[in-house]
């Protein structure tokens, strides 16, 4: 049921009042430069207290300067149990639609769980009026991040997706490369990774009910896939491989890396998509079809129309699971140009020369900038900036500020931007999905009939040449957890 809540401390935080509201006395009044009054304090929740979570509110928290009200996760004595540590009067919670529903002061929250959480879990925070943080991709599926995006709007909430390098200010170099046309028109993007680094292209592991940690809420684990025995080597990490929970090597660190391009030359919803993905081959010579989880590897091509940017129209290719691209025209792709070992990397390749970006702890590093008359121009080797770039710090400040202020629209990934990047990378994945579709023949034999070019309509969110593939573009829900 959908909670009424009253003119309250979150009325103040979504329209901006809160600075002007006369009851508020200045820090530096009270207590000096550092100081925070309780009345200039969040309300703080974290969903999903472990894994990426720890620093998801810890860095919100900023380093305590912010109030933690509370933590839910489904299992505390886990990965979670840091943060219980570091905020020990945090009220906990193991589902987050029961926090939220009692505890009507919070103001905010993290969301760091498992992919498949993360569209029910903003959608059930921001149809209450609370600002959300929402780790990478934003959502499980294109649907979800659409829906997300429109009611951040409507419901006027402070957003923001964890994508952190997003806020590097690197980036604001490869911004300025880009647009004073120093490579010209750009028509190649390359992006590259060294993920899964999880089991991919396997068959899904068997349930054993026994080896169930006890104080686990598998249940609430599970969340809006399909209710099965617990199964060991899926909680707390290796989910990530498996089409009901998680989004692979794309939604690992496809929204750090495709982020890279997206920002810097404008880019939309691409035109269309296709892949090929690699497999383990049985006797026969064809393909283990393990329709239930992600390929060992895969290589996607996406094309964009041009933007002001790149002055030409875009040819995209993703590659994970070992393939990486070569470009020996300008520079061989086992140069370290991608960054240690070439292990991840973007080149936007233009006319003039290529730009080189790379990720280190998911964030670029180290812009390069190659010029075929044999300039080069290198960013810093070492970065020197606070925790994740500020990336959640800033989006607690614009919830303060309010919906619309200068703070919120200063925000590197809120859902207006980090929504279409994020159907953009799942975009890749319903190529995947679909590369796999088959059926059987008259004589029984199994017949693969999605290895073809998608056409997306990304305004309709279809694809227009091959109907059983929009079951991809969203799910099935267990009941009580749609979206």
């Amino acid at each position: 049921m959908k909670k009424t809540v009253s003119r309250s401390r979150r009325t103040f935080l979504k329209t901006g009042a809160l600075a002007s509201a006369f009851y508020i006395v200045p820090r530096h009044v009270l207590g000096g430069v550092g100081y925070t009054a309780p009345s200039d304090q969040l309300n703080l929740a974290a969903i999903g207290a472990g894994g990426k979570g720890r620093s998801d509110i810890r860095n919100a928290s900023v380093d305590g300067r912010e109030r933690v009200s509370a933590l839910c996760d489904v299992h505390f004595s886990g990965n979670a149990a840091e943060s219980v540590e570091r905020f020990p009067d945090a009220k906990r919670y193991a589902d987050y639609r029961v926090m939220l529903d009692e505890m009507q002061d919070i103001d905010a929250v993290t969301i760091s769980t498992p992919d498949h959480v993360h569209g029910p879990a903003a959608k059930f925070a921001m149809e209450r009026g609370i600002h959300v943080y929402v780790q990478k991709p934003l959502t499980h599926n294109i649907r979800e991040a659409r829906m997300l995006t429109e009611m951040a709007r409507e419901q006027k909430v402070v957003t923001q997706m964890g994508n952190q390098g997003g806020s590097n200010p690197l980036l604001g170099m490869v911004q300025e490369w880009v647009d004073s046309g120093l490579i010209g028109k750009i028509s190649k993007v390359q992006v590259w990774t060294n993920r899964p680094v999880w089991p991919q292209g396997v068959p899904f592991p068997q349930s054993d009910e026994s080896q169930k940690p006890s104080d686990l809420n598998w249940d609430l684990w599970l969340g809006p896939a399909e209710s099965m025995p617990y199964t060991p080597n899926l909680h707390p990490f290796s989910w990530r491989g498996w089409w009901d929970y998680g989004t692979g090597a794309l939604g690992d660190v496809g929204c750090h890396l495709i982020d890279i391009p997206f920002r810097t030359l404008g880019l939309h919803y691409p035109k269309d998509a296709e892949c090929s993905v690699g497999a383990i081959f049985s006797q026969k010579w064809e393909p283990d079809y393990f329709p239930k989880g992600c390929p060992a590897s895969s290589f996607i091509t996406l094309h964009f129309d041009a933007t002001e940017k790149s002055g030409a129209p875009i040819e995209m290719t993703w590659s994970d699971g070992g393939i990486r691209p070569a470009h020996p025209e300008v520079i061989p792709a086992d140069h370290d140009i991608g960054g240690r070992n070439s292990a991840n990397g973007v080149l936007m390749i233009g006319e003039k020369g290529v730009i080189s970006t790379n990720i280190n702890d998911s964030s670029p590093l180290m812009p390069k900038l190659y010029l075929n008359d044999g300039t080069m121009e290198f960013g810093p080797e070492e970065e020197d900036f606070e925790s994740e770039y500020g990336h959640q710090r800033l989006w607690v400040e614009a919830c303060k500020a309010g919906f619309g202020s200068p703070e919120h629209k200063a925000l590197t990934s809120s859902f207006d931007y980090a929504g279409p990047m994020t159907e953009t990378v799942l975009m890749g994945n319903l190529a995947i999905r679909s590369y796999m579709l088959r059926k059987q023949d008259n004589e029984g034999d199994w017949k693969y009939y999605g290895r073809k070019k998608l056409l997306w309509d990304g305004d309709s969110m279809r694809i227009t040449n091959l109907e059983e593939a929009n079951q991809f573009v969203t799910r099935t829900y267990r009941e009580g957890w749609a979206v």
